[in-house]
């Protein structure tokens, strides 16, 4: 069969360098079409991370250490394009204010990842003109005949630091200067492993449904690009390492953020002894960089400029904030569609604003499916009664740190009544480290009122900063600005699709 498009191939060998030296330009252009359509590209203009960056009244800045950093980046070949190529025509252009040298060196590792896949752009199969048409069961099928197992010989990248020190951004800075036409995808990681059981449903009955699975993503995408890659879920950790070895042997290559390193991942979770093999594939086909910063930038916002009430009794000053923001004093029931034909229950809708109670959000067996289901229809959320978090409610924990991570993905807005700011709310909530290091205390009876409802978890404390993070963010005027003006965009263009 290969002999039936040789001159086909030809063609495209040839025109390979001309395509990728187009590369930058296809970026610029996709810049030009996220500034005339911010909705569809908030990971540019309205990610707090970028935000820092990308705005010339930006209050997140850095200098860079060196008149020595900037000059690397401005030496070299003026034809070049990639991320890091990018950032030093930001800095010229005074659309980037100043960076960070832990970035800086991020950023350094993601060029170098760009220059190899443009240089294995044919042999990885980057380009989806140029890709196999198979897909699904069909290529499973085809694969029991001729096996093509292939890893590809570029390893990926794994990035690993504190929350708000700019992983998301440089991330999705690399991915915006990536040629148009390539096999390319970028999803936040809950998003894509709701995706993954969807299709193993749909496939149930095979003999492997992974491999299936593992193939049709492999022929949408061979550059998958996943933000917050987090394991919590017993379900997810079971499957994650036979599902990334179809993956890899595919040719799939994995770009990825996390707070955690790949050997903390999933730490003291149920049957981790399956889960280790995972570990050690991921080190195997991705390069582990760790972005050194300490510094949180979400926390140099404006804050306290949001809706985020301190206090009890506050039920009535929260009902009043939604129904001005909707609009309309008589907001009613609803019905979202959330996935495989179920629908989440809304008490209180109206105008693209929801209201629900703690309890009926975060003390149900809810989860990231029904999150992101809520966010399509809502961009509002007003939530009553957030409490401070502890032993005996770990689970609405759980719930709420996935609601606020559903939240910022779709930079939705929050209002709120809590007991507490965002970090009185996770006080009780700490890692197996930090528990060893608490002092004792001379009363019993003191230790006891203390330690009682102490959650000692590390999964839900290393969460925790990224929550407390992200609540401060949205509470900021940057955030809601960058709000509003995703909501104004798509109202200007439903009223053009009427």
């Amino acid at each position: 069969m290969r002999a039936i498009f040789p001159s086909v191939r030809r063609i495209r060998a040839a025109l390979r360098h001309h395509q990728v030296n187009y590369s930058s330009n296809c970026a610029k252009k996709s810049k030009n079409s996220i500034d005339a359509n911010l909705a569809s590209a908030y990971r540019v203009t309205f990610n707090a991370d970028v935000s820092r960056f990308f705005t010339p009244t930006s209050v997140i800045s850095r200098a860079l250490s060196t008149a020595a950093d900037y000059a690397k980046v401005t030496i070299g070949d003026v034809n070049r394009a990639g991320p890091l190529v990018e950032y030093e025509r930001r800095i010229t252009a005074g659309e980037l204010v100043d960076g960070d040298t832990c970035q800086l060196g991020t950023l350094r590792e993601l060029q170098r990842l760009y220059d190899e896949l443009a240089e294995s752009a044919d042999t990885c199969q980057l380009d989806r003109y140029t890709s196999s048409e198979k897909s699904g069961r069909s290529r499973w099928l085809w694969s029991r005949f001729m096996p093509q197992a292939s890893y590809s010989p570029v390893k990926g990248l794994y990035l690993y630091g504190g929350v708000g020190t700019g992983k998301t951004m440089l991330m999705d800075l690399f991915f915006d200067q990536l040629p148009c036409s390539w096999r390319k995808r970028r999803i936040h990681f809950h998003d894509f492993m709701l995706n993954i059981h969807s299709r193993l449903q749909k496939h149930k009955g095979l003999a492997d449904p992974l491999e299936v699975v593992a193939g049709e993503i492999s022929d949408e995408a061979i550059l998958l690009c996943l933000d917050e890659f987090m394991v919590t879920d017993v379900a997810d950790a079971l499957i994650l390492n036979r599902l990334f070895r179809h993956l890899f042997s595919n040719g799939v290559i994995l770009v990825a953020t996390s707070n955690r390193a790949p050997d903390n991942l999933y730490e003291r979770g149920l049957q981790r002894d399956l889960f280790l093999p995972f570990i050690s594939t991921l080190k195997e086909r991705c390069v582990v960089h760790e972005i050194g910063s300490s510094v949180d930038y979400r926390k140099m916002t404006s804050a306290e400029q949001g809706f985020y009430f301190i206090g009890k009794d506050l039920s009535a000053l929260l009902k009043q904030k939604f129904q001005q923001l909707s609009g309309t004093s008589s907001a009613g029931p609803a019905e979202v569609e959330v996935v495989m034909g179920r629908t989440l229950k809304v008490p209180m809708g109206a105008s693209g604003c929801a209201y629900f109670s703690f309890e009926e959000l975060c003390d149900r067996p809810l989860g990231a499916a029904d999150y992101f289901g809520l966010f399509k229809t809502f961009h509002t959320l007003a939530l009553e009664g957030v409490p401070v978090f502890g032993l005996h409610n770990r689970t609405a924990a759980y719930r709420f740190v996935t609601l606020v991570d559903v939240m910022y993905e779709n930079k939705a807005r929050l209002l709120c009544t809590a007991e507490g700011s965002p970090q009185e709310l996770f006080e009780r909530i700490v890692t197996i480290s930090d528990a060893q290091h608490m002092a004792p205390r001379t009363s019993s009876r003191s230790r006891r009122n203390d330690d009682s409802d102490l959650c000692v978890d590390n999964e839900l404390g290393f969460a925790k900063d990224r929550t407390i993070s992200r609540l401060t963010e949205m509470n900021s005027k940057e955030y809601l600005e960058q709000h509003a003006a995703i909501v104004a965009e798509k109202q200007d263009l439903q009223k053009i699709q009427a």
